[in-house]
């Protein structure tokens, strides 16, 4: 299995790590570290020698509650990121819902927009089907990043996620934008509880299922749910992290996005030994 990824053809018969970098004076475990050009080119530069696979860039946060950011705002904090980072050898996602920054980041050289929106913006489908082979990620969020923690959803969070994704992949599948471009996010934190969190974390073998093999990315990097079990404020959450990630693999996850990208290289390393191990002491086939 394969990403198809602008430039990249990512591999996705082993895991793989995203490394977020986000541009902003306000996100929720790291806003204002690397919110301008040259920290943000540093950080890039410092994921890659620890081991991530993607870089993924974003301009706005979307904490539970954070106002939505101008367009051109936008654009001047992600654009120049791009042409600094395009040269590191890593494929390079845009974390956007806007159609302008995903239109001026894919001709800059990006290779994934990454929209928690699902493409559901207007334009938006249409500027990732205008572009022949740029990778896509859709994610399921429960109302708006103002209000999706002032009412989180009613009834079977696995059913209810998949039968949005479900929807948006036969919208984006009539559109002749090809299978190996598109990778599914279940939206860990976008207006579901805790318990509604791990209930996909459990099931995301089964949404592999129902998907017909489509890869999936999860995203528990210090999410405010590790806190809420653990007990831990956001910036004692490695630990709890790490360990999500991993299961999140096990559980049947192709892309980890994460902010501790060398410890979670370092445990997926430990995983895939151990994976190697098993896979030698099965009974041969006869």
């Amino acid at each position: 299995m394969y990403w198809q990824a602008g430039r990249f053809q990512i591999d996705l018969n082993a895991p793989k790590v995203m490394g977020i970098v986000n541009v902003t004076p306000d996100s929720f475990s790291d806003g204002g570290s690397h919110d301008n050009v040259r920290d943000a080119l540093a950080h890039c530069e410092a994921l890659v020698k620890e081991g991530a696979d993607i870089l993924d860039i974003g301009g706005e946060s979307t904490r539970p509650g954070s106002p939505a950011v101008p367009l051109e705002e936008e654009l001047a904090r992600v654009i120049p990121v791009v042409r600094a980072a395009r040269d590191l050898g890593v494929p390079l996602s845009i974390d956007t819902y806007k159609p302008e920054v995903m239109r001026a980041a894919l001709g800059e050289g990006a290779d994934i927009i990454n929209d928690i929106w699902a493409l559901r913006q207007s334009g938006a489908r249409e500027a990732v089907a205008a572009h022949p082979d740029c990778g896509i990620c859709i994610m399921h969020m429960h109302r708006d990043p103002q209000t999706m923690q002032q009412q989180t959803m009613d009834g079977d969070v696995v059913d209810e996620v998949w039968r949005f994704l479900a929807q948006e992949l036969a919208v984006l599948r009539g559109m002749d934008i090809a299978r190996e471009r598109i990778v599914l996010d279940a939206g860990i934190g976008f207006g579901k509880t805790v318990e509604q969190n791990f209930a996909l974390l459990s099931a995301q073998n089964d949404l592999v299922q129902r998907s017909g093999g489509y890869a999936w990315l999860a995203g528990w990097s210090r999410k405010s749910s590790l806190g809420a079990v653990t007990g831990l404020p956001v910036d004692q959450r490695l630990g709890a992290s790490v360990a999500a990630a991993l299961l999140s693999v096990q559980q049947g996850a192709a892309v980890v996005r994460v902010h501790d990208v060398r410890d979670t290289v370092a445990a997926l390393k430990v995983f895939a030994a151990m994976e190697q191990q098993q896979e030698q002491r099965r009974p041969a086939r006869r």
